[in-house]
């Protein structure tokens, strides 16, 4: 059985990884051999958010590189396409697997459609309802052809089943991305906070040498966690304003804010000259963008973080980090308090956030694994697979 796997973006990265170690594992038993070979689009193709995420999970160089790159999303979806067509003629493998919701998942699953070969996507039946979102176009395009839907959770299989799926092409095999965390965790705990911060730092209103005590042996609640990059919230002046407005004015009277920022961010402040505010905010420490055991202990000591991500939301409700989402809505509900959760959406109306952020400091914090989110996902992936042979 030969199974080509396909990556595209940072995202990708830690749904794959563990699904490599399940195909390892197998081949190491008894049983048919899989041949594996590993595809990257390269999406993301700087070192930051590439090639560290592969050494720092242990996922091996891709055997294949389509070299992609930056641009438009048609002009990443239709050079993904052209490349990927020309390496299933080739390779001619059984199955292509596909992972997550970026524009290599919707470019694949299509290309393997046309060229007879079967797909299964892993993280199949997410849904935000909001067709605004690139990524909610490249999860329903991608379910709607693939002919194996994996699903992390029931509330996403049953999506599925709403649209018309029929059920032998859904399988519930739980949340892979948690295959990761749990694989990592021990890893990540041994991190240290401060250290964290001194390597990464770009700035802090009270410099370098008077960073705060984040030693851990004082987490945790000492300090907050921020990430946001999603243009409704960072493209507008009259949006990224006030959210910084009441970061500086309110959260960072309460703690430190660690905020490990993305590029897209920081070159927005510049340009709506918000900068130097930022810099300017005691408490408010601004850090490059971290690697995956940085960005995991940082979660696991935060006393609350905001964030526009969605595996953020993921990690936080298994960590039992309070989780205030900057959306207006989500694809992963299963995450939310009114699920057992730790996340609450605020999308991006200061009131909002002022009311659960504010609830948020009175909590304590309350993991919650939902059904089948156990670290063993990659194998029942797999397992899936071997049993439609």
């Amino acid at each position: 059985m030969k199974i080509i796997s396909v990556v595209g973006a940072r995202p990708n990265f830690m749904k794959i990884a563990p699904f490599i170690r399940a195909v390892e594992d197998h081949n190491k038993a008894s049983g048919p051999v899989v041949e594996h070979i590993l595809v990257h689009t390269g999406q993301h193709y700087d070192d930051k958010m590439s090639r560290a995420f592969f050494d720092a999970l242990d996922i091996p160089e891709a055997d294949i590189n389509l070299g992609v790159g930056s641009g438009t999303h048609a002009e990443q979806v239709g050079q993904t396409m052209i490349a990927f067509e020309k390496v299933l003629r080739s390779e001619r493998p059984d199955w292509v697997v596909v992972v997550g919701d970026v524009n290599a998942t919707l470019a694949c699953s299509v290309t393997a459609k046309k060229e007879w070969v079967r797909c299964c996507h892993i993280e199949a039946g997410l849904r935000s309802g909001d067709m605004t979102m690139p990524e909610e176009i490249n999860r329903l395009v991608t379910d709607r052809v693939s002919d194996l839907l994996l699903t992390p959770d029931e509330l996403s299989s049953g999506n599925l089943r709403r649209e018309g799926v029929p059920e032998d092409r859904i399988k519930f095999v739980g949340n892979i991305m948690i295959d990761t965390l749990e694989a990592n965790r021990e890893k990540a705990e041994r991190l240290c906070i401060e250290q964290i911060v001194r390597e990464n730092i770009l700035y802090d209103a009270s410099s370098s040498a008077n960073l705060p005590d984040l030693s851990i042996s004082q987490l945790p609640s000492v300090y907050a966690v921020m990430t946001m990059h999603r243009p409704s919230n960072v493209d507008y002046p009259e949006v990224l304003g006030p959210l910084l407005g009441f970061l500086c004015e309110e959260v960072c009277t309460d703690m430190p804010l660690l905020w490990p920022i993305h590029p897209r961010t920081e070159n927005n402040l510049k340009n709506f000259g918000l900068w130097d505010r930022a810099v300017q905010t005691d408490n408010m420490i601004l850090l490059s963008p971290v690697g995956y055991h940085e960005m995991l202990r940082l979660n696991m000591g935060a006393r609350v973080m905001l964030t526009d991500s969605g595996g953020l939301q993921e990690e936080c409700c298994v960590l039992g980090t309070p989780c205030l989402t900057l959306r207006w809505n989500t694809e992963r509900p299963v995450t939310l308090k009114e699920h057992g959760g730790a996340s609450v959406l605020v999308g991006n109306d200061l009131d909002r956030i002022r009311k659960a952020y504010r609830q948020t400091l009175s909590e304590k914090r309350s993991p919650m694994r939902p059904e089948l989110w156990d670290g063993k996902t990659a194998g029942r992936c797999l397992r899936a697979l071997l049993a439609l042979i």
